[in-house]
C-alpha cells in the first residue's frame, strides 16, 4: 500500500487542513509514492520504538516528530537521532496533531473512556458535558477510568453541575468557556492561582495519560477501512513517586 492512498484515508477521518497554523502535522518522514509493510501508531516517537521498528514500518503518531524547523542534524539529539535511525529503515512518518484532537481525539476520551456521552463543544478543543456530582466522588471517578494514581486538583466547590475538557495542554483556553471544573494537562501555577481567585475548579489529568489513547482511537477508525495497526505507546519522560 502506499502513503497516498492511506494519507487520503486518515484526512477523511480528521482532515489535515484542520489543523493549527503553528502545527506541524502531515507526513512528516517519507514520500507519498513510498509503499510500506506495517502501520504502527503511537502518541510521540523514542529511540526505543524505533529501535524495534521493522523496516518499511510506517509510523502514525499524534505528536509530530519534526514540529519546529531544524537548522542541523545532530544524530547525537533528539530529534535528529530518530531521524538518522528511520531514514536508514525506510521507516515514514505521519502525524494528525491538532487536527485529531478537534475531530476524534477529545471526544473518543470524553464518551469511550470517561463514559460521558453528551456534551456541547465550545470552539474546536473544549467539551462542555453535566457531571451532577460531588467533587471528591467526581475527580475519584476521572481517576479511576484515566487509571492515574495521583492527581493535582484546585477545588472551589463541593458539587460539580457542569465539567469541560481538553485532553494534552488547555490552560490557554480558560475564559473560553463557563463551567465549575477543568480537566486537562500541563496546569502550572499561575494559572491554578488564577483559576482558584475565579472560583474555577481545576483537574490536571496529565499529558501523556490523557493523550495516550490515541492509538487505540485511531485503530478503531481504520478498522472501519479495513485497515488494521499495531498499538505501542511511547515512554512517558515523567515518573512518579
Amino acid at each position: 500500500m502506499k502513503i497516498s492512498e492511506i494519507y487520503a484515508i486518515l484526512d477523511s477521518i480528521a482532515p489535515f487542513e484542520l489543523q493549527e497554523s503553528w502545527d506541524n502535522s502531515g507526513l512528516i518522514i517519507g514520500s507519498m509514492s513510498d509503499e510500506f509493510d506495517d502501520i504502527v501508531l503511537s502518541l510521540d516517537l523514542d529511540s526505543h520504538i524505533v529501535a524495534k521498528a521493522e523496516p518499511k514500518t510506517l509510523f502514525i503518531t499524534h505528536h509530530p516528530l519534526i514540529f519546529k524547523g531544524l537548522k542541523r542534524i545532530d544524530s547525537g539529539k533528539y530529534p535528529s537521532n530518530l531521524i538518522k535511525e528511520m531514514i536508514k529503515k525506510d521507516i515514514s512518518l505521519i502525524s494528525m496533531h491538532t487536527n485529531y484532537d478537534k475531530v476524534v481525539l477529545n471526544k473518543f476520551v470524553l464518551g469511550e473512556i470517561l463514559g460521558y456521552k453528551n456534551y456541547e463543544q465550545y470552539g474546536d478543543f473544549i467539551l462542555k458535558f453535566e457531571v451532577n456530582q460531588d467533587f471528591e466522588e467526581f475527580v475519584a471517578k476521572v481517576k479511576s477510568k484515566l487509571g492515574l494514581n495521583n492527581l493535582r486538583v484546585v477545588k472551589r466547590c463541593d458539587f460539580i453541575k457542569t465539567a469541560a475538557l481538553c485532553t494534552g495542554s488547555g490552560s490557554e483556553l480558560i475564559g473560553s468557556f463557563d463551567t465549575d471544573c477543568f480537566l486537562s494537562g500541563d496546569f502550572k501555577y499561575h494559572t491554578a492561582l488564577e483559576s482558584y481567585e475565579n472560583s474555577l475548579s481545576l483537574v490536571d489529568i496529565n499529558h501523556f495519560e490523557s493523550e495516550r489513547y490515541f492509538g487505540e482511537s485511531l485503530a478503531f477508525n481504520l478498522q472501519k477501512f479495513n485497515l488494521f495497526a499495531k498499538i505501542t505507546n511511547s515512554i512517558n519522560p515523567f515518573e512518579y513517586r
